[in-house]
């Protein structure tokens, strides 16, 4: 399996590959993702450079967004302040759930965020989908807290604000990496 940077021509297919996970969370009974991602801003982020996808002979396996924002007001100024990655969008294709792409998706980004000079990998999840909190959880992140105020929408209710991180760390994750080598994080203490 190869992980390579999105291109713009892959809007259709990742947001189709989104959809297919929704409809998959909502059998579990979860409401994640019930509400369709906008292209424009998904087009943004892979121009950014942020969106990754695995391929397994031509058919995408899984994605992930791997970028050095943090979503407004999830994370404290001192936790701000420590240099850190965020994770987004992890998904595995259904032909490909239970063999740990998504656990060695996530010893990528890990790999990637230490060769960057980051301290955390980091990332906010569904309040309430606790079995995707549990597997978060069996991948070595720690909970930090969960932040239930603040959402996009009026101030009101947040409906991703789990948090939780890991260290970063060199990782074997058995992919052939065909991205270009990530930025370093600025140097945030001068």
């Amino acid at each position: 399996m190869n992980i390579t940077p999105a291109q713009p021509g892959d809007v259709t297919k990742l947001l189709a590959f989104r959809q297919e996970a929704a409809a998959w969370l909502s059998r579990l009974g979860t409401d994640q993702w019930q509400r369709p991602y906008p292209a424009d801003k998904l087009l943004e982020t892979i121009k950014a450079g942020t969106v990754f996808m695995v391929q397994d002979g031509g058919v995408t396996a899984a994605t992930i967004t791997l970028t050095p924002e943090a979503e407004a007001g999830l994370w404290t100024a001192q936790e701000l302040a420590e240099p850190s990655l965020y994770i987004n969008k992890l998904t595995v294709a259904r032909t490909h759930a239970g063999q740990n792409v998504g656990g060695r998706l996530l010893d990528w980004a890990g790999d990637r965020a230490y060769q960057a000079g980051a301290k955390w990998l980091r990332l906010d999840a569904w309040t309430t989908n606790e079995g995707l909190q549990a597997y978060y959880q069996r991948q070595g992140f720690e909970h930090v807290r969960t932040v239930l105020e603040g959402g996009a929408v009026n101030g009101g209710p947040r409906v991703s604000g789990w948090l939780a991180q890991r260290p970063t760390r060199p990782a074997e994750h058995g992919f052939t990496d065909e991205t270009p080598a990530p930025e370093p994080l600025p140097d945030i203490n001068h």
